[in-house]
């Protein structure tokens, strides 16, 4: 078997599979690259082809790639257009010696194998969900799902409900006359009705309330400060990264313009109508799904990624 590998409108190879895997291994070789071999319709990332792992097995079926690493035939005329393109080895790429003609090119035959052309300037690492920035010495990031964004924001929500769980319970178990405060038509007599209530209420456990929710508060903050993770985005395993250099934003736009502008501006939006506030954060996360980056409007207002969390992120220098 003939591979053949592409990255930054280059293509290199022909490789065999045990070269493959070696380069794989030793990181030579990313998963954000292209690839193709004989029986593929289509270049595709790495990354697709072998699972997001580090080791390539071939199936017998090769499934066509999709929309985001395809190559657009549109823009080419000619398969036999790809052999004009300088073919150069991946290690030269990095600046190390070239493998050895022999090693590369089995029995030392001419590269002749009719493949369908790359197109790398159509191929970016932003529309995977693997994104690497060489440029700044960006790590590597998973995209993480929405699903995944969505459930962190649940259990905040969980938690949060949790704290007040002392009142609300306290509520309950008041004589709250429905009829009389139905009847209400003015909003100032139903505010001094609610209040009344409230005060029906003992003040240890309003007090309890009250320390919970600040518990919960100071260590969300003091999570999101150092790890970038509410407690939610803790148990879901993401985290909020900067767009490039994929590790904790300045702490400016992860704290400032990230959380509590954000928890202002929801606060302001619910306590007007709740309708409003969960159509916000469905254009959100509509927006986020509908992004290559998973970006929706917190993420550009804070320039800012969600990505599945590890270790290498929390680094302050790349």
């Amino acid at each position: 078997m003939q591979i053949y590998l592409a990255r930054n409108n280059v293509q290199a190879g022909p490789y065999s599979l045990d070269q493959l895997n070696a380069m794989l291994a030793n990181g030579d070789v990313l998963l954000d690259d292209l690839m193709w071999h004989e029986g593929m319709a289509n270049w595709q990332r790495l990354g697709e082809v072998t699972g997001n792992q580090l080791y390539y097995s071939p199936s017998g079926d090769i499934q066509p790639a999709n929309s985001a690493t395809a190559v657009n035939s549109s823009q080419h005329t000619s398969p036999s257009a790809s052999n004009s393109t300088d073919r150069v080895s991946v290690e030269r790429l990095f600046g190390k010696p070239d493998i050895p003609k022999d090693e590369t090119s089995p029995n030392n035959q001419p590269n002749s194998v009719n493949r369908p052309p790359v197109s790398l300037g159509k191929f970016s690492s932003q529309s995977n969900p693997a994104l690497s920035n060489a440029a700044t010495g960006a790590q590597p990031v998973v995209l993480a799902p929405i699903m995944s964004r969505i459930l962190a924001l649940a259990i905040n929500a969980v938690l949060y409900m949790l704290s007040i769980l002392p009142v609300v319970m306290a509520f309950t178990k008041l004589d709250i006359d429905m009829e009389k405060f139905q009847s209400l038509t003015d909003f100032n007599a139903a505010y001094e009705y609610s209040v009344s209530l409230m005060q029906s209420i003992p003040d240890s456990t309003i007090l309890a309330s009250q320390l919970m929710m600040f518990g919960l508060f100071a260590i969300q903050l003091l999570l999101i400060i150092r790890r970038g993770q509410s407690l939610g985005k803790m148990i879901t395993g993401i985290r909020v990264v900067d767009q490039q250099t994929h590790r904790l934003p300045p702490l400016g736009r992860l704290l400032g313009m990230r959380t509590l502008f954000l928890v202002i501006v929801y606060n302001l939006i619910f306590s007007v109508t709740s309708v409003l506030g969960f159509a916000v954060i469905a254009v959100h996360y509509f927006m986020a799904s509908k992004s290559p980056q998973k970006i929706g409007l917190h993420d550009r207002l804070a320039k800012t990624l969600v990505v599945k969390a590890s270790d290498e992120q929390l680094n302050k220098q790349p």
